[in-house]
């Protein structure tokens, strides 16, 4: 029987895409905190940028793991899922790399001149342990 599961390659390829990523991270007492983001992988490494005093960063501190998803929304659908500690480091100078993987150049380079990083800039390095993959078209 066929079966879905990307192989590393094909999923590497499919994050390498421009998605919206979904990061969930445990907030005790209530449900996981699940928040839409923008990723690079590099290194074999996801990488979120972030304000370090935000709930997600704070979050973060405190669980150390999550959880990032990100899904291809035209059949035939996809996803990716991936499950890993969580470390923030600081966030180098430059955020427009980012912003024109997910805005094209020149919008890119608009949003970054205009929403500059600040020195509590981070970026959050899940390093992963745990893969969930499916691609549905292999099942055609």
């Amino acid at each position: 029987m066929t079966t879905g599961a990307m192989t590393p390659a094909e999923r590497e390829a499919f994050l390498a895409g421009v998605h919206i990523g979904i990061l969930a991270i445990d907030e005790p007492g209530r449900g996981p905190l699940a928040m839409p983001i923008w990723y690079l992988v590099s290194d074999g490494a996801v990488h979120i940028s972030m304000d370090g005093s935000s709930l997600k960063a704070r979050l973060l501190r405190a669980a150390g793991r999550a959880t990032m998803t990100v899904q291809d929304e035209a059949p035939p659908y996809k996803y990716v899922s991936v499950e890993g500690p969580v470390e923030l480091v600081p966030h180098t100078p430059d955020n427009l790399e980012m912003a024109v993987r997910y805005l094209g150049p020149e919008l890119g380079a608009w949003y970054a001149e205009n929403n500059p990083l600040t020195d509590d800039s981070v970026v959050a390095v899940l390093r992963p342990e745990h893969w969930r993959t499916f691609d549905f078209g292999k099942m055609l």
